[in-house]
């Protein structure tokens, strides 16, 4: 996707790719068959600009095929740098940041007065953490005892200006949360067996949990791993087939 026309947000979005490959491969209550199907779990995308961790991962799941991918980003197709519900999968539009977690307690709430056992997950970025109404919803999460409500923070320490701590520091991070009463759990956000176990957990009876899920912006791509700079990528074809061959190498590497 990011050797397309119009390029892709690659590194915020391999930093994520695990997390989303575990909810939707092994946690998630969901039917690719009937993306609407009533019990479903709820994942929210609030990190808009990772739409394309997200595509892959609704292909993988089996939303759609591989070949759909060919028209991200072309003119009219479905498929553009940040989801909307015309996509299947897709439940929210997102990439104003921020407004996430918001919708995910209207969320949690309107499942709690259907009397649902339905989880809603928020995949939300560092950045967007600097933003008075993710803490807001948080604040209303706690008070309402929001407990089948699970925030992500894909905590990669950068933005699209530098790092996090220099924008705006958000340390300490996991102290914050526990003061606004949510449940804390931190994991590597690259391991899948710790995010599987994490995110696979029973609920906390009384309280929303937030998962501090510590990644490397670019992970898999050594050349630009851990830089602001791989934000955004326009792959040409030379470039695109080195950077399949590195994550080639890496995959056969953790067998």
């Amino acid at each position: 996707m990011c050797a397309s026309e119009e390029g892709g947000h690659l590194g915020g979005s391999m930093s994520l790719v695990e997390i989303l490959a575990v909810l939707y491969l092994r946690v998630l209550r969901h039917d690719p068959g009937f993306p609407g199907m009533p019990e479903r779990d709820v994942l929210l995308l609030s990190k808009g600009h990772g739409g394309i961790a997200l595509y892959a991962a609704l292909c993988e799941a089996g939303y759609f095929p591989a070949e759909d991918l060919a028209e991200y980003a072309e003119h009219a197709g479905p498929f553009t740098a940040h989801p909307h519900p015309g996509i299947p999968g897709v439940e929210v539009p997102s990439g104003s940041l921020g407004h996430g977690l918001a919708l995910g307690v209207g969320y949690a709430l309107a499942h709690r007065l259907d009397r649902s056992d339905r989880r809603c997950f928020v995949v939300m970025g560092d950045g967007e953490l600097q933003e008075g109404s993710v803490w807001e919803a948080a604040s209303v999460a706690a008070s309402h005892r929001l407990n089948r409500l699970t925030a992500i923070v894909d905590r990669n320490g950068l933005q699209i200006t530098g790092d996090t701590e220099s924008v705006g520091s958000l340390e300490p991070l996991a102290d914050r949360w526990r003061a606004f009463g949510w449940r804390v759990v931190e994991a590597d956000g690259h391991d899948t067996v710790a995010l599987t176990t994490a995110l696979g957990a029973e609920p906390d009876p009384e309280r929303p949990t937030v998962l501090i899920a510590h990644t490397v912006k670019g992970k898999g791509v050594a050349r630009i791993e851990g830089q602001a700079r791989s934000h955004y990528a326009k792959l040409n074809p030379r470039q695109k087939q080195q950077l399949l061959k590195a994550l080639r190498a890496d995959a056969e590497a953790r067998r």
